[in-house]
């Protein structure tokens, strides 16, 4: 069963795609036309997308399954806690995944408050 694209996950993908990479700036289409697949049973929020493929086109650039952008998550002590990672499959955005390095579970909204400290 697919979802319309939380605004969670919506949040922190725009965030990260906007840092002014090429891939991730010409992915920016594809947002509108994503769909949450399935998400993380643990609770940290990633998720797995679908993409309307009629509706935009792939990045013919990007073939395979590869990480497109990539951002550290930073504590408040200055080091870093986990990262988010956003894949491509064959052109089109596929997943965004948070990851924790520690036992401290890392969420989406931890990771918006993180990247977007302005939006508090």
């Amino acid at each position: 069963m697919t979802e319309a694209l939380p605004a969670d996950v919506a949040h922190v993908l725009d965030a990260i795609l906007s840092m002014g990479n090429d891939p991730g700036f010409a992915l920016f289409p594809q947002t509108r036309h994503l769909r949450v697949r399935t998400r993380c049973a643990c609770g940290c929020g990633s998720a797995d997308f679908t993409v309307d493929a009629g509706a935009v086109a792939p990045v013919l650039a990007i073939t395979g399954t590869r990480v497109v952008a990539e951002m550290e998550l930073f504590g408040a002590d200055g080091q870093t806690v986990g990262e988010v990672l956003v894949f491509v499959t064959d052109g089109y955005l596929s997943r965004l995944e948070v990851c924790s390095w520690s036992d401290e579970l890392r969420t989406l909204p931890d990771a918006h408050r993180i990247l977007c400290p302005c939006d508090r």
